[in-house]
């Protein structure tokens, strides 16, 4: 009886985890499909949608209009180096709080996530006035360095929890043997720590690759990634849907695809140090 209830119940909460999934995944999915369609096609009733023709014709007017690699390099360059510089900064961070703690260890780094609190219009103008003085308008650079600040505190507080579970013992042992403050990071702390320092990595990549605001703000050409690549879709004469459904569809592919093949690697860096 009860491996019948537990039989049950596994079918009933497999129903339910795929139902839940298919209405999350189902806009990305309606986006895929609009971008096969033309444009007479994409205004119409959802099953005439998906009866009419199916062309790349969108596709081929993206590609036409807009330069779609320069978007994706600046796209990986940004995402990747806020991500890199992130890291150089949050792990010694990271390692100074979980090892060397004070009475307000916890204070700082509450503070440090209600800084992502703040809406992001609220510091636009002073931003935008910074970049300007300082000629990083339109620049890698300038992103980078604004990237990399917005998601700081998320990629400190990730690697400070996933630092926590590793036994300070090893680190005393280290320093007994001559270890400096160098060694003790790189060849110590660092490879114990990979699973949670490349969840982190990746989920700074999603979040950067992501970033609208920022990137839409502060950018116009030179330096612009998909973001402003999708964005260039929608005009004051209204909304291209088939043609801004392949350019959102190129734009999420790489990082779907990415999320797609790194997911264990996501799920078993989330999950270090949960179960002992």
């Amino acid at each position: 009886m009860s491996r019948k209830t537990t039989a049950t119940r596994q079918a009933v909460v497999t129903v339910a985890a795929w139902t839940i999934g298919f209405l999350i995944f189902f806009p990305i999915l309606w986006t895929i499909i609009l971008s096969f369609k033309s444009e007479g096609d994409a205004i119409k009733a959802p099953l005439d949608v998906l009866t009419s023709t199916w062309s790349l014709e969108s596709y081929h007017e993206v590609q036409e209009r807009s330069n779609y690699l320069k978007h994706f390099w600046n796209s990986v360059v940004l995402s990747l180096g806020s991500t890199l510089l992130a890291l150089l900064i949050a792990i010694p961070a990271a390692w100074s709080m979980a090892f060397v703690p004070g009475k307000r260890t916890k204070d700082l780094l509450m503070w440090m996530l209600s800084t992502k609190m703040m809406p992001a219009v609220g510091v636009l103008v002073p931003m935008y006035l910074m970049f300007r003085d300082f000629g990083l308008l339109d620049t890698r650079i300038g992103l980078v360095v604004v990237l990399t600040l917005i998601n700081l505190p998320i990629v400190v507080w990730m690697l400070y929890t996933y630092f926590k579970e590793i036994p300070g013992e090893i680190l005393e042992a280290a320093r007994m043997d001559g270890a400096n403050l160098r060694s003790e990071i790189l060849y110590i702390l660092t490879p114990m720590a990979v699973p949670g320092i490349a969840s982190t990595l990746l989920l700074n990549v999603i979040l950067a690759w992501n970033e609208a605001f920022w990137t839409l703000q502060l950018t116009t050409s030179n330096a612009a990634p998909l973001t402003q690549f999708i964005a260039s879709y929608s005009s004051p004469e209204g909304l291209f849907y088939a043609k801004l459904s392949a350019a959102s569809t190129m734009a999420i592919a790489p990082i779907l695809i990415l999320g797609w093949f790194s997911q264990k690697q996501l799920v078993r860096g989330l999950t270090f140090g949960a179960v002992k």
